[in-house]
């Protein structure tokens, strides 16, 4: 459970956005829709290593 202390006299909006930060920074939300369908490890695998090759191109493309 998230915990955000209220400081003195600090807007509820400026609260809640903390609140929302803090949140997305866990990766609640981005777990919870990772895990309404299953992919199988094969996949997963082959998806992080067409990103990684994706990555190594865009880095050697700025050189």
């Amino acid at each position: 459970m998230l915990i955000i202390p209220l400081k003195e006299g600090e807007n509820i909006e400026r609260a809640l956005k903390r609140y929302k930060k803090k949140f997305e920074r866990t990766g609640v939300l981005r777990e919870l829709r990772d895990r309404q369908q299953f992919t199988k490890p094969s996949v997963t695998n082959r998806q992080m290593k067409l990103k990684a090759a994706y990555k190594q191109r865009l880095q050697q493309a700025e050189m």
